[in-house]
């Protein structure tokens, strides 16, 4: 026999991957609640649901297409079959534009849809950032003027308060990239030559209302160490601009854009700054500036809008330190932020920030058409905007009953016939229930399991109740805040707390009175 001893195999070991969460129930059931009443506003604005499925084609999304031997910059990529390269979906929009230049013959424009679905980011992992996220979109594809835009922000506003954040607790920011062009054209960054450069630097400005002012300058000139000093934490590359032009790109991103109403009830911005320029005069449109131009009366018109459907500032707002990061936006850009204060983890009070946005991006359904397609759409963070309505108390007013529990005092199969009777009487009286399904034999381990997953009711028959035609149906909470009282196991035994018995009969209707009961003092109690 050899003296070698036989390796046992190796166990192996459970481990979440980097990036990602396991989901609760009753994180499950805050996120349907939360959906569910976010449906409700977008269906009320005539949308209608789409889906598109998890992979598309890494071409198709656009600004990750694949320029080395594998395209897994920021997707997560596998090839196909046929040798394709599939990614999965680095968000909602990409993919509904593939689905409309897909579909286009057979959908009707405006094509006004909206989404529901998980995306995925192959980036660095930390606190409160994650590689699957849910995202929650509405979009509005082949309807090409700014009151499409305005109403996006309107449905925003909307569904803010449908969520129960109260007005002063919440803004839609709005700005136009074409303003922002303007801007980076005016400080000699226009040109598709400076394309990459150019994002680089909207990246920085979407930091706004994160970092402070010269944590994001520097951003835009050399790069920002996370740990706040050189060598500590990750270092994020700068976008290379120059000291002046740094400090006249945000000179115009802090500026008070304001519009003003004159007394007849037209609008017209206050004094506009150009950055490298003189101040215009008051109430002049620039008219020399192009995109500039072009992007202040779009915005113009979106605020008339506003005021004619009664959503006043304190609920839409111009706002130019507005970015939206992403390279594919072309006109108009909104974002939903929270104004309350929260505590971070350093415990620092800071305000809670965006829960969403989007804007335009007319280019990205031309590039399947080779012809102009006119969009629009935002985003709403799911996850992000859960834990904000948790944070002010929003969530949970649907409170979902534990199962009522039927226990099981016998285990051949005639016997489990009849508590699976009860069980199925309850269940079609709208009682959620379920039959104790572990090992039988020992009844107070049904009664602990029952107690660990806070069952309100037990439903209990043994052999002598069962000769006699009656149940015994045991009021766990009731029982639970009485037990308290009583100081010894005799006491016990003779109180039988919370205990009733009734004819097999009135089961359901004794159960849904019990339940009924219990309700009613979690109402006054809360």
């Amino acid at each position: 026999m050899s003296d070698k001893k036989k390796k046992k195999p190796q166990k192996l070991k459970a481990r979440l991957p980097r990036g990602f969460v396991d989901r609760s129930a009753a994180d499950i059931r805050a996120t349907e609640e939360m959906t569910a009443k976010i449906k409700a506003v977008y269906e009320n604005y005539g949308f209608d649901p789409v889906e598109t499925p998890l992979f598309e084609y890494t071409d198709a999304l656009g600004k990750f297409l694949p320029d080395q031997d594998r395209p897994n910059e920021g997707v997560f990529s596998l090839t196909d079959d046929d040798d394709q390269w599939m990614s999965l979906r680095y968000d909602l929009t990409a993919p509904l534009a593939r689905h409309v230049a897909e579909n286009f013959n057979d959908i009707q424009l405006p094509y006004r849809t909206y989404r529901a679905g998980y995306v995925f980011r192959n980036e660095k992992p930390g606190p409160g950032r994650f590689r699957q996220f849910m995202q929650f979109d509405a979009d509005v594809v082949g309807a090409p003027g700014v009151q499409t835009d305005a109403e996006m922000c309107m449905m925003m506003a909307d569904t803010m308060e449908a969520l129960g954040i109260p007005r002063g607790d919440y803004v839609i920011r709005v700005n136009n990239r074409k303003v922002l062009d303007g801007v980076l054209e005016a400080i000699g960054l226009g040109g598709e030559e400076n394309a990459g450069q150019r994002l680089t630097v909207l990246r920085a400005i979407d930091k706004l209302d994160k970092f402070p002012i010269d944590e994001v300058k520097k951003l835009l000139r050399t790069g920002r160490w996370d740990g706040g000093e050189e060598g500590k934490g990750d270092f994020t590359k700068g976008a290379g601009l120059g000291e002046i032009q740094a400090n006249q790109l945000l000179g115009f991103l802090t500026s008070q854009l304001k519009l003003k109403r004159s007394e007849d009830g037209s609008f017209s911005w206050n004094r506009v700054l150009l950055p490298g320029f003189e101040a215009l005069p008051e109430h002049q449109l620039p008219s020399d500036y192009g995109a500039l131009s072009a992007g202040m009366r779009e915005l113009l018109d979106m605020q008339i809008m506003f005021d004619a459907a009664g959503y006043s500032a304190d609920r839409i707002k111009i706002d130019p330190s507005v970015v939206r990061g992403l390279e594919y936006y072309t006109g108009p850009v909104y974002e939903a932020e929270l104004t309350f204060d929260v505590t971070n983890e350093k415990g620092e009070k800071v305000v809670f920030g965006s829960v969403g946005g989007g804007g335009r991006y007319d280019g990205l359904v031309s590039r399947f058409m080779g012809q102009p397609v006119p969009a629009t759409g935002f985003s709403i963070g799911v996850s992000r905007l859960m834990t904000a309505l948790k944070n002010l108390g929003k969530l949970g007013a649907s409170e979902v009953i534990e199962p009522v529990l039927v226990t099981v005092m016998d285990g051949d199969a005639e016997a489990m016939g009849r508590y699976q009777k009860m069980t199925q009487e309850l269940r079609k009286a709208g009682i959620r229930a379920e039959m104790y399904q572990g090992n039988w034999k020992k009844f107070g381990n049904q009664l602990k399991y029952a107690d660990r997953r806070g069952c309100p009711i037990a439903i209990i028959q043994g052999g002598d109740e069962r000769a006699e035609g009656v149940v015994q149906i045991k009021d766990l909470i009731e029982g639970k805040r009485l037990s308290g009282e009583i100081e010894d196991n005799a006491e016990w035994r003779e109180a039988r707390v919370a205990q009733e018995t009734v004819p097999e009969g009135d089961l359901v209707a004794k159960v849904r009175q019990m339940l009924d009961a219990q309700a009613e003092d979690r109402r006054r109690a809360g």
